[in-house]
Parts: C-alpha cells; structure tokens; sequence
C-alpha cells in the first residue's frame, strides 16, 4: 500500500510532537541543580511569602519542579542562619554556578528577595547568604540530547529549510518573467496586478478586525495567571522607585502621582540592560533596533531601497530580497513583451527555468516528511508545554481569532473563487503543513506555486505573478497577531508606572492602522512579525521592553500565523483566476 505524501506529511508531524516531548521532558529532568540556600533575613516575626533570586533585575528560577520561579518559604524569625533546598532548571544553574567560589561565598551580582503574602507588605533583601550545590545535572544525558538535537537541526531546519530557500529567488524571478510574458497583453498585468492588491488589502482588514474583536471580548490579559503577572510586575516597579529615591535623592513620582520622565528614563535603562543579558537578547537587540527607525524610516529602507536594489544582489542576498527580485522581474518582463520577436530567446528561457525549478521542488517534497519531523521535534524540544501555563488565554485568543479568518478565507473561496472548502483543503494541504512547521511563507512558495497550479488548476499567469508577491506582503495572521499581542499587554500593564496609557477608542483605532501597515513590511521569514510590532507599540506608547513576555509562545503561534497566511495567498490566487478567466482564455475549476 502506498500513502500520500501528505498522510506521510502528517505522520511526520505526530513523531515530531512525541520525540521533541520526550526530549523535553529528558532534558528538564537531567538539567535539574539541587542547591542549598544558607540565608540571613533577620526578620522581626515569622512571615510567609516567597523567595526570589534575582541576576540584576533579571528574576532566576527557584523552582525548577513547579510552575513559577519563586521557591515558596516560611521566613523564620531572627537572626539565625536558614536553610532551604532549592531545585533549578539549567539556565539559572548556569548563571549560579559559574558565579560560584568553591560554591560557598555570595556571588556577585545576584541577590535574594523574599516577597511577602500581603501585598501591602515591603519586599526585604536578604542581609547575607551563601549557596552550595548538592546535586548536580546529569552532564551524560544532556551531552545525548544536545547530540540529538544537533542531528534534528542538521535534517531539518538546514537542510530542508536551506534546499527550500536556495530556490527562492530563482523560482520568484523565473515565474514572474514566465507569467507576466504569457499573458495576452499588458493591460492584463495591470488588470491581475489591481485585484491582487485590492485581495490583500481587504483580506488584511478584515484579519485585523477580527482580532481585535477577539482580543477586547476575551480579555485574555485580565485573566488570573495575566494578573498575577501583573502584581510580580508592580512589585519590581516599587523596588525600582526605592531604588531611583536612594540613587537620585529625589522621589521617583511628582506631586499628581504622575512619573518623573527621568524616573522612566531611568526604567527604561534598568530593563534594557536586563533584558539584552537574558537568553532572548539577540530578539530583544532586534527589537532595540527596530525602534530607533520612525515609520519614514521603515518605509524608505524596507520598502522604496529593496526595490530599487541591483538585481543580482536581490537575488544572492540571505535571505532574498524579494520585493527587488518582483520589481526587477516586472520589469524584465513587460519590456521581453514589448521587444516581442527579438526577445524569444530570453522568454523561452525564463518558462523553461520555471519548469525546472518546479522539477526540483518535487524532488525536495520527497523528503518533506523526514525534515518535518524534525524540525517539529526541534520546535517542541525547546519550548515544551510548559509556555502555556501563563500565556494560555493569550494562545488562545490569537488562535481562536485566526480560526474565525480561515472561515473567512474559506467562504471568500467558495463564493468567489467556486470551490469549496474540502476541494481546497485537498489541494493546498502539503503547502499548508510546510507553512505549519517552517513558519516560513518563502519557503513554502515552491510548494504553494505547484499546488495551485497542479491540484487547484489556477492558471500560471496567476500563481506566477500572485503568490510571489502574496509570500511578500500579505499577512493576515501576523496583522492578526500584532494587534492582539499589544492590546494584551496593555491589558496587563496599563496604567502602571512606565505604560501610561488605556484601552480607548483612539487607542484601538491606532493598533488597527499601525497593524495594517506593519503587516506589509513583514518579512516572510520566521519572527519577523516581532520586529514589526514594535512600530504598533510605538504607536500607543507601549515600552518594548514588555514584549519579551510573549517571547516563549512566539514560536508556537508563528506556526498558525504563517500557514494562515499561505492559506490567505492560495485563495487570493484563486479569487483572481476566477475573476480573471475569460481573460485568460481558460476555464475556471468547477465549484465543488
């Protein structure tokens, strides 16, 4: 019995999901560190609460068995030295250890801060401690699983993933001449070319809308495990006024209880600092950077430079540069069509690249289950379950609300593009798991482009010229995702010392345009869409330095966002050919 290669493509997806779970799981237990914490708090009676260790102002998890990263403890009172055992996972054991001399003086830099039940209670700094480790990790089993993980990388994300963008640029270049020199004039660019964007613009908005509603009905940041965020977070604001009063000499709030701007100026500094020494730091520098640039910038750099880039850099350039290969191969092919005879040559070479180039995608698609599995594994292995105990509603909402714009998208094509939901969710399924697991729409675009020309019959004058520039500017499930993430942090932080502002009218208003916009400079690579939130937060005034909280489910939710957005491509190009047949001279796929 032989399956289809899309029933392999889903086998590869469950193995993926059991091996990177058990990876997890293997990796958690044998990076475990018991340590034990002689500490000094000289408390005037017993209090209860719990204890944090803090590197700067980053907090350290303490409690490696349970969900949280503060040790519960009952605060002995006293002068008298306490003990506590502690179990760690890996990362705070690396930055204890290494800090360590002979594993019993006070490290530098770390300090211990026990937080009290009553939130009206003042936080205290233990007066000395001192930690010893008493079992360390399991350095055997970690040197299998980091074994493991290198060959699940070597098979997937570079191999596969590197095979699929090696033919980027080709395939863009060479379908686009193709498609734009088969057309029977060049009125029928323009027509194809309007309808496309008039598809994208429309699909965006209504993409938008939808999370906005989900996100301001749910309210996934005014959940419990959002608020209590929250309350962890007005505690280190405290500290920090305490703080800034005994470096400054003057109160961190003026007189109206309104923050000083040197006090946030100040903030902002103590965070920044914080968080590019964290394991996220190379995000956060992206983020960093991303807001320096005013939306002028943006505009001029990522999108008029692109364009006008030399051709052969558009196309040698990691990732391509896809905005300057579509430009440049516009070009070539309107003026191949109005050389006409002369240009023969150039124009048979171009269709028969596309062709070739569509040969070695299949060629890749055979070993498309294999690579699956491993890049999914390699997802789960990192991540883990464990992400979702505090961000769960937020998952949530974002997936619900781009389930709600699939059934858009779905009725889009039913009305519109005549063909019915299981008619194209058998013909776009293969593209659809690779969008799923590579969270890369430019990777996927070879398969997309042989997908909905071969099982979903759209013509390739279409797919040529749509599905390009689809993979490059529309993002349903990124504008989706940018105005649900802001408004959730908003709704977790706002009206706190540094994030003045509330949910109002003029508020939303404003995520809904930055949304759009940002949605387009989007690159179609995975986290791109983290860098273009940060014009949306700048937008409402929302520091950046609070989007790391989303860091750990990025991952998980670019997978949804991106097969979305190939989905929202697929039918975009099924919606013009349809609109588009008599034109063309071709019959439409009957509705199913």
């Amino acid at each position: 019995m032989r399956f289809k290669l899309h029933n392999l493509i889903f086998v590869g997806m469950a193995l993926g999901v059991i091996v990177g779970l058990s990876l997890f799981y293997l990796h958690a237990h044998a990076s475990q560190t018991d340590l034990s914490i002689d500490l000094v708090f000289g408390a005037e009676e017993q209090l209860t609460g719990q204890l944090r260790l803090l590197s700067g102002q980053r907090t350290l998890d303490l409690n490696g068995r349970k969900p949280g990263v503060a040790l519960p403890i009952a605060l002995e009172p006293g002068p008298g030295e306490q003990t506590v055992t502690a179990t760690v996972a890996s990362k705070t054991a690396d930055a204890i250890v290494n800090s360590l001399d002979a594993g019993w003086l006070r490290p530098d830099g770390l300090r211990l801060v026990f937080v009290p039940e009553n939130p009206d209670a003042p936080q205290q700094s233990a007066e000395r401690f001192r930690l010893s480790v008493v079992a360390p990790p399991n350095q055997t089993i970690l040197g299998i699983n980091a074994y493991i993980m290198w060959v699940l990388d070597l098979l997937g994300p570079t191999i596969f993933m590197g095979a699929l963008k090696m033919i980027i640029a080709p395939l863009i270049l060479a379908s686009i001449v193709a498609g734009v020199t088969s057309l029977p004039n060049i009125s029928e660019l323009g027509a194809i070319g309007w309808k496309t964007l008039v598809y994208y613009v429309c699909t965006t908005t209504i993409a938008v809308v939808i999370g906005l509603v989900a996100v301001l009905t749910i309210r996934p940041g005014e959940k419990a495990a959002a608020q209590q965020v929250r309350r962890d977070r007005e505690h280190q604001l405290a500290t920090y006024r305490a703080q800034y009063t005994e470096a400054t000499g003057q109160p961190a709030l003026r007189d109206d209880q309104r923050p000083r701007a040197s006090y946030l100026a100040w903030v902002s500094e103590q965070e920044g600092e914080a968080t590019t020494g964290g394991a996220e730091a190379a995000r956060f520098r992206k983020l960093a950077g991303a807001k320096e640039r005013s939306p002028g910038d943006i505009f001029k750099e990522d999108i008029v430079q692109p364009l006008l880039t030399n051709p052969f850099s558009s196309l040698s350039a990691s990732p391509p540069n896809s905005l300057g290969i579509i430009f440049f191969a516009l070009l070539l092919g309107v003026a191949c069509t109005v050389v006409g005879q002369r240009a023969t040559t150039v124009v048979g070479f171009f269709h028969q690249l596309n062709a070739v180039i569509m040969q070695v995608t299949h060629w890749l698609m055979s070993i498309a289950p294999l690579a699956i599995a491993c890049i999914m594994a390699k997802l789960v292995a990192e991540n883990g379950p464990d992400i979702f105990q505090t961000l769960g509603w937020y998952c949530g909402t974002v997936i619900g609300g781009i389930l709600v714009h699939i059934c858009v998208l779905l009725a889009i094509c039913a009305v519109i593009g005549r063909i019915g939901p299981l008619r194209f969710w058998r013909g776009i399924r293969e593209a659809w798991m690779i969008a799923f697991t590579t969270r890369s729409s430019a990777a996927t675009l070879p398969v997309t482009i042989a997908n909905t020309t071969e099982k979903l019959k759209v013509s390739p004058k279409v797919a040529g010229f749509s599905l390009p520039l689809g993979a490059t500017m529309n993002m349903d499930g990124t504008a989706l995702y940018e105005g649900v993430a802001v408004i959730f942090l908003i709704q977790i932080y706002g009206g706190l010392d540094d994030v003045t502002i509330t949910m109002t009218a003029i508020t939303t208003f404003l995520i809904f345009i930055t949304a759009v916009l940002a949605s387009v400079g989007a690159a179609a690579v995975p986290d791109a869409g983290l860098v273009t939130m940060v014009l949306v937060a700048a937008a409402v005034h929302l520091p950046i330095y609070y989007i790391p909280l989303i860091f750990a489910v990025d991952a998980f939710l670019d997978m949804f966002r991106t097969s979305t957005n190939v989905l929202g491509d697929s039918i975009g190009a099924i919606v013009v050919n349809r609109l588009e047949r008599g034109r063309l001279g071709e019959p439409a796929a009957a509705r199913t």
